[in-house]
């Protein structure tokens, strides 16, 4: 009983991904809440709710209630919240589940606590708050603990957060509110701009994972889209290949490389020497994109690049370990690979146990 009481949540702008202690990963759903205006009632949560984007009669609204990787609308977030534990582990009663959450490295004191309050009122204990690159490094099975540098860049749905990581913290970090949506966001002005075409957002990010490139030199693909002609209001199929969206996509990957750089430019030389032969670890859904290790190759040359295995589920992971290793935030605890071996280790007892 004790293992359900215990849950690490990656609270995302797309996705909320939630772990329990002895089971794993046990939720990967939208983040998105569909609403009835007339009373207020919740009528679906998650993917159901997602599916009804773009397509709700006039009396059924389909909120995102995180904007920009931080809570936006908060009674919505803490109704969501509130539905996705008690799916999980049912009504916490008067023992409630001690929780880790991942937030943004660049959330104001504001935002922290109002992901903070919004945990403790969907039944929760007073969470652990933590910066998701911290998360997403630990989850990736970094050695957070050694005092060397690692540079983390988590590419999520509403932020990019980019961090230098040594000895449990934090040394310099960047957050970006530059990262899915808005790609999603400039492909839906593309196609109005050059196709005189309206396509909602999800077609965009559909695009996006298809065909969508970083790089000039990345295989030339083409996809089919329909969408509403803006002209005649009658519905309109078009053909486009992935340099277009890469070009419309492009002063945004810029600003994330930017970004980067000025990290970069902040780290201590010690670190710098230790990020040159470590590398660059890429997190996040955005880390799948085609071509942005090359790019990243390009821009900084002689600096390796890893794209994290399971990227999107790395900082819910690390939140997981976190549950199990507080110390891995902020103070010294056992070998790290020991603390990672022993928590593999119970993972693959426990198997036998998830339904």
């Amino acid at each position: 009983m004790a293992l359900k009481k215990q849950i690490g949540i990656d609270l995302g702008t797309a996705n909320v991904l939630v772990y329990v202690k002895g089971k794993g990963i046990v939720l990967h759903e939208p983040s998105v809440v569909a609403v009835d205006k007339n009373n207020g009632k919740l009528l679906a949560v998650g993917e159901e709710a997602k599916i009804m984007l773009g397509r709700t009669p006039r009396n059924i609204v389909a909120i995102r209630p995180l904007k920009d990787g931080v809570i936006a609308e908060f009674d919505i977030t803490e109704r969501m919240l509130r539905y996705f534990m008690g799916k999980i582990i049912g009504r916490t009663g008067m023992f409630r589940p001690k929780v880790v959450v991942g937030i943004p490295s660049g959330a104001t004191e504001v935002e922290r606590r109002a992901v903070y309050q919004a945990v403790i009122a969907a039944g929760g204990a007073p969470p652990i708050v933590v910066e998701e690159p911290l998360a997403a490094a630990i989850g990736a099975g970094i050695d957070v603990l050694k005092p060397t540098g690692n540079l983390v860049v988590d590419i999520g749905g509403g932020t990019t957060d980019i961090a230098v990581i040594s000895l449990g913290g934090i040394v310099t970090s960047h957050s970006l509110k530059i990262a899915g949506d808005r790609l999603d966001e400039a492909i839906v002005r593309h196609m109005r701009s050059n196709h005189n075409m309206l396509i909602g957002v999800r077609t965009a990010e559909d695009l996006k994972r298809k065909i969508g490139s970083a790089h000039s030199d990345c295989e030339v693909l083409e996809a089919e889209v329909r969408g509403r002609d803006l002209a005649t209001g009658l519905p309109k199929t078009a053909v486009v290949n992935s340099e277009e969206i890469r070009l419309s996509c492009e002063k945004y990957i810029n600003a994330i490389m930017s970004a980067i750089l000025a990290v970069m430019e902040k780290t201590p030389p010690e670190l710098m020497s230790d990020i040159c032969d470590t590398g660059i670890y890429l997190a996040g859904g955005g880390a799948k994109m085609r071509g942005l290790e090359q790019l990243i190759n390009e821009k900084l040359p002689g600096i390796p690049v890893h794209i994290v295995e399971n990227s999107e589920e790395c900082v819910v992971l690390g939140t997981g370990l976190i549950l199990d290793n507080p110390g891995l935030v902020g103070r010294p605890t056992p070998r790290f690979e020991n603390v990672l071996k022993d928590h593999y280790d119970t993972e693959t007892d426990n198997e036998d146990s998830v339904e």
